[in-house]
């Protein structure tokens, strides 16, 4: 063998270069990942950030006083709180009330975020071939990695500083509002190092992110049960097995404990560890875990474009079906506790109520539409694979066959239109059974259900503008489709609080459907499923004549 043959093995088996470590070009891969993710994190730092000063000022008008504060105390004080939210400490100030509205949001959702975009930049790209090509240079072996992990430390960082700056610039205690932040940050990072090994374990971004969400869902339940069990304010030791248990020990606006953060940033260090050393041992392209064995043949029906796409996506639907059901249940189980918080002369009631007669009605139609906003979060990210899979090269395969492109992406658009009116009947029926048996009236779930399924032209809506923009705006799709979604959430569940016009407030695709205890109007669903049909034909006609577009 000649002397550059042998080097080259060298070279591939070891993952460094003759110029470099297995660190060179970290830095520049820095600066390539920044700019592929810079709307993305842009997007998550404002919808993430941008809760804190809205869910303080919402406090303030509906808790003005200590007595009220103290009040809440009391009724947040019950199992059902505790599960969904973890245990109230210090719930009679601002600060504590804050962590049991917002904390578990917030950490779960930058956790999502930071797991959705490691695996984006990790396990996804090695799976389209474009760290092979990154690494035919002099890029070191982990360099890519690192320099990901990096990256997205840092994002969730900002993310925290930023929860806490705004917190602190709202009057709240500023070693609160740092611990708060720094606690959503801990969260986040120790769920980095998940996904960091999780990338190295699966042989797929789909089976990456799937196994690192399933540590979160298990980290979840774990908290819950352990506050269900708290004795007094104090959890279950078993807290200490879930990260998220971590974070709430630090215990933000109260006793303010920095050292479980110092525990998150040790775990994070170890699991970082972990992941390189899986990386420098496995083939590039590989994972550590074998491919399940599947069936020899496939059956007749998974043959079919509509077998194959629900094959993809069943342990999505699976885990959002689970979670859209829990919320319902929480939302049908909370809404007689806290209409009795709510004075009908309070601006957060008002917001509430909206322009129903009841206030009962009024609350219950709010968490409908909020129950609404869930079912379209899961027609979105199911109606995206449009987009995810010609990205990733997978529809080419299937687009050189003899189906065609519109009927391809309608079989795409047909099933979470389908599954979301189903998710919307049974999330429907749910918040109208947990409202009846705390009322005692079990007929309340006929109701519920026609009230939820209303909101099916508005999540048409959204299909059609996933289609529309994955049509002729590939590259971008993602990223406006979901800065859209979090638009019209802020809008239709705060925008009273914002003090907006009702010509903008009134006319979003989810608050412009009449609520529960509202008079009925057939116009504004007839005019949502209207423009849902235009914005699906057009995308259809585009996406049939326009070229591929890789990522």
């Amino acid at each position: 063998m000649s002397t550059t043959g042998t080097a080259a093995t060298r070279m591939a088996t070891t993952g460094t270069t003759t110029t470099g470590s297995a660190a060179t070009g970290a830095g520049t891969m820095m600066g390539f990942i920044v700019r592929r993710n810079w709307l993305r994190m842009l997007i998550w730092l404002v919808v993430l950030a941008g809760m804190i000063p809205l869910v303080i000022d919402s406090q303030r008008e509906l808790f003005p006083t200590q007595d009220a504060r103290d009040a809440y105390a009391e009724v947040a004080n019950t199992p059902a709180i505790a599960a969904l939210t973890g245990l109230p400490y210090a719930a009679g100030t601002l600060g504590g009330i804050l962590n049991i509205k917002l904390w578990m949001t917030v950490a779960i959702a930058l956790s999502l975020a930071v797991v959705f975009l490691v695996t984006r930049n990790g396990r996804a790209e090695e799976e389209s071939g474009r760290t092979e090509l990154l690494r035919a240079g002099v890029l070191g072996r982990h360099a890519y990695s690192l320099a990901n992990w990096t990256v997205f430390a840092v994002f969730a960082a900002i993310v925290g500083l930023a929860c806490s700056a705004l917190a602190i610039t709202q009057g709240l205690p500023a070693e609160g509002a740092l611990l708060m932040g720094a606690s959503f940050v801990g969260v986040a990072l120790v769920f980095l190092g998940i996904a960091a090994v999780t990338g190295q374990l699966a042989t797929t971004s789909r089976g990456a992110n799937a196994l690192a969400s399933a540590v979160l869902a298990v980290a979840y339940l774990i908290r819950a049960v352990a506050d269900v069990r708290a004795e007094g304010d104090r959890a279950a030791w078993f807290t200490w097995l879930s990260p998220l248990g971590w974070g709430q020990q630090a215990r933000s606006y109260g006793e303010n404990l920095w050292w479980p953060i110092i525990l998150c940033v040790v775990v994070t260090v170890i699991l970082c560890s972990i992941a390189l050393a899986l990386e420098r041992t496995r083939d590039l392209g590989a994972g550590i875990l074998p491919d399940r064995v599947g069936r020899r043949e496939a059956s007749a029906f998974g043959r079919t474009q509509l077998g194959l796409t629900l094959r993809l996506q069943r342990s999505s639907v699976i885990g959002w079906t689970v979670g859209i059901l829990v919320g319902a249940l929480f939302f049908g189980g909370v809404a007689t506790a806290m209409a009795d918080l709510l004075s009908g002369d309070n601006p957060i009631a008002q917001a509430f109520i909206g322009p129903s007669k009841d206030l009962l009605d009024g609350l219950l139609g709010f968490f409908t539409m909020a129950n609404a906003l869930l079912v379209a979060a899961f027609a979105l990210q199911s109606s995206d694979t449009i987009r995810s899979e010609e990205s990733t090269g997978r529809a080419e395969a299937q687009w050189s066959s003899a189906i065609s492109r519109i009927r391809w992406a309608a079989i795409r658009m047909a099933v979470p239109a389908v599954l979301s009116l189903v998710l919307l009947a049974l999330s429907g029926a749910a918040i109208g059974l947990a409202f009846g048996a705390a009322v005692g009236d079990a007929s309340q779930a006929n109701r519920y259900m026609v009230a939820s399924i209303a909101y099916w032209p508005s999540i048409l809506l959204v299909i059609g503008v996933v289609v529309l923009c994955a049509a002729f705006l590939p590259r971008a799709a993602s990223a406006v489709t979901w800065g859209l979604y979090g638009v019209a959430v802020l809008l239709s569940m705060f925008g009273d609080l914002f003090g907006l016009p009702d010509w903008v407030v009134q006319n979003t695709p989810f608050s412009a459907v009449p609520r529960l205890g509202q008079d009925f109007a057939a116009l504004p669903l007839i005019v949502l499923t209207m423009l849902a049909i235009i914005a699906g034909a057009l995308g259809l006609w585009r996406l049939r004549s326009r070229d591929m577009t890789s990522a």
